[in-house]
């Protein structure tokens, strides 16, 4: 299985190989069209600021290939936010995959949003052998919103989309390489797909 995590100076991406050669895999870090398209399974990190994430995607054409791809497609965090249509953080237009838009967190609570947090109202086989409020680990002062393409929520101050799956394109806004072993179990659910 050939397995590409997407490389645009914008991701996570040395702790989300190293999980996935914890899981018996290899990973190949790359910006290249040609081996994402040939790719079994795609992963689009991203850590950072949504308006220059998205920038560095543009200038790569990145921006136009995802939203093209066929293969199973997993975005985390900043990643996940990327796929949706837009972010109020940096004013960003997103890759308009999933149909919402991701807002900040209210002044009522502690932002960014850091450490161990509980997922639920799981659905899809993302989350195939995961318990109903399982902790995952969470670092963000966005979120998206829950909509019908929600596959499970959490809870800061509102319930909010933990994950998103529309089709072939998966997201999550925590952190499955930082999650322990549910965050391994969810990685390998998604690389067995």
């Amino acid at each position: 299985m050939k397995i590409v995590i997407i490389n645009y100076g914008a991701g996570n991406i040395q702790s989300i190989k190293f999980a996935i050669k914890r899981l018996g895999f290899e990973a190949v870090l790359t910006d290249n069209v040609n081996e994402i398209l040939a790719a079994d399974k795609v992963i689009f990190p991203g850590v950072g600021e949504a308006s220059s994430a998205m920038s560095k995607l543009r200038a790569s054409g990145l921006d136009a290939l995802i939203p093209t791809l066929k293969q199973p497609v997993l975005g985390i965090c900043l990643g996940m936010q990327l796929m949706c249509n837009a972010s109020e953080e940096g004013n960003t237009t997103g890759l308009g995959i999933f149909n919402v838009d991701v807002v900040k967190f209210s002044n009522k609570v502690k932002v960014p949003q850091i450490g161990w947090n509980e997922i639920s109202n799981l659905k899809t086989n993302l989350f195939n052998t995961i318990k109903e409020n399982a902790h995952i680990y969470m670092v963000h002062s966005f979120y998206a919103p829950v909509t019908n393409e929600t596959i499970a929520t959490s809870n800061y101050d509102i319930d909010y989309s933990a994950a998103l799956q529309k089709n072939n394109f998966y997201g999550t806004q925590f952190h499955p390489e930082k999650s322990s072993e549910v965050g391994e179990q969810i990685l390998r659910n998604f690389l067995e797909m």
